[in-house]
């Protein structure tokens, strides 16, 4: 039985026909190596050290690939590129607009938000690929926000058209 982490993934892909090249095996370890939410550019940047010859179109590819197996997931956190981290850490994410905090949402934080889409409309949410975008508690503090902030009651009015 296999115990390192980077092994099982490289197990796994072999089963799945996949050639174990040095550019995974160096993009598994930087993964395997941080919990960090990590973009395709810095997971290259981090490889580049260690094999200066793989590119980010290679980086690009392999995680493709590690996606598609179940090994990570990318997730959007605001408006900068996608942000990439281990499956096997599963949890939603919560983003300050004001000051760019990330806090990482229990596994279970989305359920009710999931249980009402899929009551209501039929549809069946994936919490771990989009971020929630909002206030963290020490920047509603210091703009004095509402704790909610209401879909029904925006606060820029509705413009109207005749």
């Amino acid at each position: 039985m296999v115990s390192d982490p980077v092994e099982e993934v490289l197990e796994l892909l072999r089963a799945h026909g996949d050639r174990i090249t040095t550019s995974r095996r160096l993009l598994l370890r930087c993964l395997f190596a941080s919990t960090a939410h990590r973009t395709a550019e810095d997971l290259a940047a981090a490889v580049h050290t260690l094999a200066p010859d793989v590119t980010l179109s290679t980086i690009y590819r392999n995680l493709e690939e590690l996606q598609r197996l179940g090994v990570v997931v990318h997730a959007h956190l605001g408006h900068g590129p996608a942000v990439y981290h281990l499956a096997s850490e599963m949890h939603g994410h919560l983003v300050c607009e004001s000051c760019g905090a990330v806090i990482e949402a229990p596994a279970g934080f989305f359920d009710v938000l999931a249980d009402q889409a899929w009551r209501q409309h039929g549809f069946t949410i994936d919490p771990r690929h989009f971020a929630i975008l909002g206030l963290c508690g020490n920047c509603s503090i210091q703009r004095q926000a509402p704790p909610t902030i209401s879909l029904s009651s925006p606060s820029v009015p509705a413009l109207s058209i005749t």
